[in-house]
């Protein structure tokens, strides 16, 4: 027991023991005594108090979440910057194109039903034999655009491709323009679409993700059946496959590739493009059957694979 007085002052431990200040002393009247006891936790080690913990994580989760919700918006402006910059670039290409009677300015344009890709067949088809190179870059720029936006349009591009050019060049530029349109909208996505879905949609993408996981294995022969089949649309698919974890070159190649069979049907529905009324005239009961063998096949070597797998287990 302390005297009056005195003053009692115990160093701190090694290891995060309390340390004690004490102090008392007679009040001048001598009437009563004021004790002053301060406590402090003396931590050599750095580790903070519970209540601290409890604060600096509340902070750090605070800034994580300002952090975001900043690069959310970031990544949208970029998305917006880009999307202009292209805009711009498309609006040079028509700039530069052959000089055009009054009456056909009015048909070039992204064709968004048959009559478009009509109206727009009909000019191009003027011009190409003149103009070959520039006619087939002005096709192959808005296709890349309108792939990398995802914008619709492509498919009705695809059937203009085939009543222009023969069918080795329209395959050909078909299926390069898929596969860089839909990895540049891929590339797009890593940078921006993986921060907004993680953001606005993270549990969403964390099952997509774990399917993904499934079928790592097999991603090549799943590209190719996505792309040959009509349950997914292209362009949730080039949207979704960087935020779920799907490498570039299965995405790329199998695009390359899946992309042809039902780029052959409607290459070869442009060869009858005026008799055509609808998009869907493109596809018949036999080209749909033709797509459903293309699909199949794609899935033979997943399908061996497991089977021998299973013999070997």
């Amino acid at each position: 027991m302390p005297l009056l007085g005195s003053t009692m002052t115990s160093s701190p431990a090694a290891n995060g023991q309390l340390k004690y200040d004490i102090s008392s002393s007679s009040s001048s009247n001598g009437n009563g005594v004021h004790a002053k006891i301060n406590q402090r936790m003396a931590v050599s080690n750095g580790t903070p108090a519970a209540g601290d913990c409890n604060g600096t994580g509340s902070m750090a989760k605070s800034s994580e979440d300002k952090e975001e919700d900043r690069s959310a918006r970031q990544s949208l402006i970029i998305l917006a910057a880009i999307f202009f910059t292209s805009l711009f670039a498309m609006i040079y290409v028509y700039a530069m194109f052959p000089e055009l009677d009054e009456s056909e300015k009015q048909y070039i344009k992204v064709p968004f039903d048959i009559e478009d890709a009509k109206q727009l067949g009909r000019v191009l088809d003027r011009y190409k034999d003149l103009y070959y190179l520039e006619v087939m870059s002005g096709v192959v720029l808005v296709y890349i655009f309108l792939q990398t936006f995802a914008i619709p349009g492509s498919l009705f591009l695809s059937i203009l491709s085939g009543f222009l050019y023969n069918f080795p060049v329209a395959l050909t530029l078909v299926c390069f323009c898929s596969a860089l349109g839909a990895t540049l909208c891929y590339l797009l996505s890593q940078l921006v679409g993986r921060r907004v879905v993680k953001h606005y949609f993270p549990e969403k993408a964390r099952v997509w993700a774990q399917q993904v996981d499934k079928h790592r294995e097999d991603l090549l022969s799943y590209m190719l059946f996505l792309r040959m089949t009509p349950f997914l649309p292209n362009w949730f698919i080039n949207l979704v496959a960087p935020v779920i974890g799907v490498p570039l070159y299965p995405f790329a190649l199998g695009t390359f590739l899946g992309v042809a069979p039902p780029s052959f049907i409607a290459i070869q529905a442009g060869k009858t493009l005026y008799k055509m009324t609808s998009s869907s005239d493109a596809f018949s009961w036999g080209s749909v059957t033709l797509l459903a063998v293309f699909s199949v096949c794609s899935l033979v070597p997943v399908i061996f694979k497991r089977y021998f797998k299973s013999k070997i287990d």
